[in-house]
């Protein structure tokens, strides 16, 4: 506009709301704001120690000193022989093996917070029947959507959370891409790690894993990761508004 000034804005911005030019806006209450926080948390301490750790191995091996795969609770005990004997070397990592102590222990208690909030909400509950859906995954997903109403389909939770391809058509060009990685980042990640967990270390058979193993020898373990992610988000949905427990079986599902 030529003439810009907030008297101009507030008219027309009158005049979308009265032709109705907007879309609404779903605001998430305090509580669940409060959930979000203490998941974003936990995910920051994980990924700190991570840090801290690949930060260790780099420096023992710049000494020919190889930690190994290790569990995280045996790390420390397993960097601390590595160092024994070399008094520089020793006060080095031990000062960062006291950060990354804090750091466990501080996410050792949102973790339990984490695990105390999912088993008191039968929602969550719920959702953890589904094979690869833990605590947190479960949590996430409760406080992503909040409101199952919002949702006209089932099937609109895939593109929510970014896990449907890119879509390029004009004129006689028409190619799918990527997955647009739209939406919450925390969650897509977190269905993603659910996906893979249903795929490689569920034992259980289930219709739903044996039909990501058919997709992954299909098209590879990284589609049929995404492909698997993609109907957690909405079979969690369908559970959520349909009241009921993951099906194993497929006829037991569509019944």
């Amino acid at each position: 506009m030529p003439v810009k000034t907030d008297r101009i804005d507030a008219r027309n911005i009158a005049w979308a709301l009265q032709a109705g030019w907007f879309r609404t806006v779903h605001v998430k209450s305090q509580e669940t704001h409060k959930l979000r926080a203490l998941l974003r948390s936990r995910a920051m301490l994980v990924k700190t120690r991570a840090s801290l750790d690949n930060h260790l191995r780099g420096i023992l091996k710049a000494f020919g000193r190889k930690v190994g795969r290790v569990a995280v609770g045996r790390f420390e005990a397993r960097v601390g022989e590595l160092v024994e004997g070399d008094a520089i070397l020793e006060e080095t990592v031990m000062a960062v093996l006291r950060t990354r102590r804090e750091v466990v222990d501080r996410l050792a208690d949102l973790h339990r917070l984490v695990l105390e909030a999912a088993k008191a909400d039968p929602v969550c509950q719920r959702l953890m029947t589904a094979p690869g859906v833990g605590p947190v995954t479960a949590l996430a997903y409760r406080t992503a959507v909040e409101d199952p109403g919002r949702f006209r389909k089932s099937s609109l939770l895939g593109a929510h959370f970014g896990l449907t391809p890119r879509k390029y058509a004009s004129g006689e060009t028409d190619r799918n891409g990527r997955i647009t990685k739209c939406g919450d980042r925390m969650m897509r990640s977190l269905l993603c790690e659910a996906a893979t967990v249903l795929l490689t270390r569920v034992r259980r058979w289930t219709w739903l894993k044996r039909w990501g193993v058919a997709v992954a020898r299909r098209r590879g373990a990284r589609r049929a990761q995404v492909a698997v992610a993609r109907r957690l988000a909405v079979i969690l949905h369908r559970m959520w508004v349909d009241g009921t427990a993951f099906q194993t079986s497929r006829s037991a599902a569509v019944a």
